[in-house]
């Protein structure tokens, strides 16, 4: 009995487990005795080693409970968790060891690669008696092949990254389950435009821990696509996977000389690079493709390739010489067609006719791209121009060169006076003053040399400051381009 005068002493209550099962309880999430029993022990571990491990800045009980435990598992009270889920980048065992508990059946893999704490889960796992779940020991990366139907991560890092590392583990189906704050309107964006056609939204959902001021969004995506292992098996199963190791195999012999326009008549084929390229040229023109170049067995071909395309498996010393860009994606090998003769006498037909004695390929890449742009009616590559097909030239015309009108033409000296040729030239009228005619072949000069003398005073010119000396050849071409296209919408008035 307290001494009078004295307010009586206050009995602190040390928590314990069924201090635990009430605040859970409170939150809608029913534990058996020994569930209680496995999260009260994983929590006394957790206390034990904070200290030495730093595993968790949250100490006080009641916000372990709720920040931690209660956090964890709600998304398997708001979704249905597939098996196996990986938990990426789990730390200390969070949302995955909760999560097990709450639901055991769940197959769980934990992703961690700080060694001190994978060996602390591995304690855990141990000594609360959790079977299925799988401890890996290591981090994963894009590369990486853990074959699982769900993954589920705390804010680890933004959406579209996480989204990239897991694409070699996720399976066809799968979902991604992120668990994040209030405001992730921005990732959510970028995700949705960088991995459209490999993922889609499933659900966006916003809640609060209960009984507590914390807003939380969970957002899940289901992958679309199907991961490489998936793949590299169907087409080992088709005989259509092709490993190349040495400089001296016929096929790789076959593919470096597509590095050099005589090749690329020889074989009536091309190399296609960039990642967002290939996968273009892949969908427009799928009758083209003839195989995918890769490097090694790391990126097989995407589920939307083709079915009759092979896959070659390049060593990497090997693939390096065929990635003039450094682009380190996988290259696309696609069939050409023999460019078809066109001679003066053939005339020209209704609209523009572009012609192109350019000799660098990046610019003929480029005025290809311009001129299909621009709707012209053909564009006759003549004797002095680089093959549209050279690697450099592909990738400047983004692809488009495989769905343009080519001819093969004379040289730029052969071209005669009668055709209805508009030269463009700096000596020429200014364009602003010119009146396209509804039939004509638009010729720019060659690079330097720029056009022979007969042509350079009946062209016309795009003004420019009289301080610069010319423009660049590709560039005035585009213009001019621009300038007849507008002419049309004008009823052919004056650009």
């Amino acid at each position: 009995m307290p001494e009078r005068g004295k307010a009586p002493e206050k009995r602190h209550l040390e928590p314990d487990a069924e201090q635990m099962a009430r605040i859970l309880g409170s939150a809608g999430i029913v534990l058996s005795p020994a569930q209680i029993g496995q999260l009260w022990n994983y929590h006394q571990m957790l206390r034990r080693h904070n200290q030495e491990l730093n595993l968790t800045r949250i100490h006080n009980f009641q916000n372990m409970v709720q920040k931690l435990y209660i956090d964890s598992i709600l998304p398997g009270m708001i979704i249905e968790l597939p098996s196996p889920l990986m938990d990426l980048g789990t730390g200390a065992g969070m949302p995955g060891i909760p999560l097990k508990i709450a639901f055991p059946d769940l197959e769980i893999v934990l992703v961690e690669s700080r060694k001190n704490r994978v060996e602390f889960l591995q304690a855990v796992l141990d000594q609360i008696g959790l079977k299925g779940v799988r401890n890996l020991g290591h981090g994963i990366a894009a590369a990486s092949e853990v074959p699982v139907n769900a993954v589920i991560t705390r804010a680890v890092e933004a959406i579209p990254q996480t989204l990239e590392r897991i694409s070699g583990s996720l399976a066809k189906g799968g979902l991604a389950v992120f668990m994040k704050g209030p405001h992730c309107e921005e990732e959510l964006e970028q995700a949705l435009d960088r991995f459209a056609g490999r993922y889609r939204l499933v659900e966006n959902h916003s809640y609060k821990i209960p009984h507590s001021p914390h807003d939380r969004t969970l957002v899940v995506f289901e992958r679309i696509d199907s991961p490489p292992w998936v793949r590299k098996a169907v087409l080992a199963g088709e005989d259509l996977v092709r490993i190349i190791e040495s400089e001296n195999n016929e096929t790789f012999r076959n593919l470096r000389k597509l590095l050099a326009p005589r090749g690329i008549r020889k074989q009536q084929q091309a190399l296609v690079s960039g990642r967002k390229q290939v996968i273009e040229v892949m969908t427009r023109f799928p009758e083209k493709c003839v195989a995918w170049v890769g490097r090694g067995e790391k990126e097989p071909p995407p589920e939307t390739a083709p079915n009759h395309m092979q896959w070659y498996q390049l060593a990497p010393s090997l693939f390096e010489v065929l990635d003039l860009f450094g682009t380190a994606a996988p290259l696309l090998l696609v069939r050409v067609e023999p460019i078809p003769a066109w001679e003066p006498s053939d005339g020209l037909p209704e609209g523009c006719t572009l012609f192109v004695p350019f000799q660098d390929p990046e610019n003929v890449g480029a005025v290809i791209r311009s001129a299909v742009a621009f709707g012209v009616a053909g564009i006759v590559l003549l004797a002095e121009a680089a093959n549209p097909f050279h690697p450099k030239a592909v990738r400047a015309s983004g692809g488009m060169v495989f769905g343009a009108k080519l001819l093969a033409g004379p040289s730029i000296n052969d071209l005669p006076d009668s055709l209805p040729l508009v030269p463009l030239s700096k000596e020429g009228r200014d364009i602003r003053d010119w009146t396209f005619p509804s039939r004509f072949g638009l010729l720019p000069g060659i690079e330097g040399p720029g056009l022979p003398a007969v042509f350079r005073d009946r062209g016309i010119s795009v003004p420019i400051d009289p301080g610069v000396e010319s423009l660049n050849a590709v560039v005035a071409t585009a213009i001019a381009l621009f300038a007849w296209s507008g002419s049309l919408k004008d009823g052919g008035t004056p650009a």
